[in-house]
């Protein structure tokens, strides 16, 4: 989701908030973590157990965010073995345990903070990180041990470092029209190829030519401009991070850097159709293998415009004809698995659930759902989220069903 940012370098890294009707946005420049003491008190689920090893009949049926003076809810993230949470709110990161006790914040960013994933094999947190104005996306990558106190400030603590992405950047400032100029953060204009508008979604998994082991898979932003036809698809990115620490630079806004890969290990195609802002959640899932990307509906017509799309993970990606693309385009394309709804006229599968803001699979075909809101406290509108454990029915039109914690029953008396 984007974001109207402001604050202490607002002058260099301004951009637009698009806001979701069931989300209201804040302005980012008041921002920041409230304490403990101000958050409203999270519900502790009565199922919760004494101890939460990994196993997913353990985790709590409902992990609370809390409430923020912040941006809304862009995506959430879990360390199953320390038993912590992490929820993203736009210029906001919070870390929590699984009782949804606040256990640290990291604030400061004036850029837009998206979709977060765990890196299970260095054990940080990683997220989209954007600065449209400033031509500059990142992937921002959090030590969530060191985040030990609330209001933790991103540039002066060394909690959080960056990677620079230079093949978004070049898809980003395209000039497709070959007119000189680059129109900036618009959806408007016949620049920014395959309609990127930054990034979003982040995900752990294989690679997809299965050739590489474990690689970050990062979706692109995509503008939901329904006047052309080369932002039907969903592009992704593959990056092998760990070669990564050369690149790892402190977050600096005043000066942003160009520490990163020049280019990625892979770039793959989906064939969706139309969406609003691209994939916003990216989720892979062991168990079946499959890759979940939850979207904002698009709105072209004639098309299907489910809210959520699943990659076949059995398939392997084929060279082709990138569609809707001027001049003509070779690729990598992915496939769509084929379950659930189904457009025939464009012969795209899909799905209307949640997970825009937030998805997280746990295997066992269980998935945190995340839920976003707002509430008036003192007369400010404050955001809230938190995650929800669901089961995976691939039933449709939904193939979430929410997990109901068993029944407290009474102690019978002696």
């Amino acid at each position: 989701m984007r974001r109207h940012p402001r604050g202490r370098f607002a002058a260099l890294f301004m951009s637009v908030v698009v806001v979701s009707a069931v989300v209201a946005g804040v302005d980012a420049g008041t921002a920041r973590a409230l304490s403990p003491s101000e958050a409203a008190p999270p519900a502790r689920p009565a199922s919760l157990p004494a101890s939460l090893p990994g196993h997913p009949a353990a985790l709590p049926a409902r992990v609370d965010g809390g409430t923020w003076q912040s941006g809304h809810l862009q995506g959430m993230a879990i360390d199953r073995r320390k038993g912590r949470m992490y929820f993203s709110f736009t210029n906001l990161l919070v870390k929590t345990d699984l009782a949804g006790k606040p256990l640290g914040s990291v604030t400061g960013f004036t850029g837009h903070l998206g979709d977060l994933d765990f890196n299970e094999e260095d054990g940080r947190v990683y997220g989209s990180l954007e600065y449209k104005s400033a031509k500059a996306f990142y992937i921002a990558v959090f030590d969530g041990d060191r985040i030990t106190r609330m209001n933790m400030d991103a540039a002066s603590t060394d909690v959080v470092s960056t990677v620079h992405l230079q093949e978004v950047v070049k898809d980003y400032t395209a000039d497709m029209n070959g007119d000189g100029v680059f129109d900036g953060d618009t959806a408007n204009t016949p620049d920014h190829r395959y309609g990127c508008s930054g990034i979003d979604g982040v995900a752990f998994g294989p690679s997809f030519d299965r050739e590489g082991g474990t690689k970050l898979t990062v979706a692109y932003g995509v503008y939901g401009h329904t006047g052309r036809q080369d932002n039907d698809n969903q592009v992704l990115l593959q990056y092998d991070v760990r070669r990564w620490k050369q690149y790892e630079r402190p977050l600096t806004e005043d000066a942003p850097h160009t520490s990163g890969p020049s280019s990625p290990d892979g770039k793959y195609f989906a064939y969706t159709g139309n969406t609003t802002y691209g994939v916003q959640n990216l989720e892979y899932d062991t168990d079946s293998g499959n890759w979940l990307m939850a979207v904002y509906k698009g709105t072209k017509p004639g098309l299907p415009n489910y809210s959520l799309f699943v990659l076949d993970g059995s398939k392997r990606p084929v060279p082709g004809t990138v569609p809707g693309q001027r001049p003509s385009e070779r690729g990598q394309l992915l496939t769509l698995l084929p379950r659930g709804l189904h457009d025939t006229a464009s012969g795209v599968y899909g799905w209307e659930s949640a997970g825009q803001y937030g998805l997280i699979s746990l295997g066992g075909g269980r998935h945190y759902v995340a839920e976003a809101g707002t509430v008036q406290v003192d007369g400010v509108t404050q955001q809230t989220g938190r995650a929800v454990l669901h089961r995976w029915t691939g039933l449709t039109p939904n193939p979430f069903a929410p997990v109901t914690p068993p029944p407290v029953r009474p102690v019978p008396r002696r």
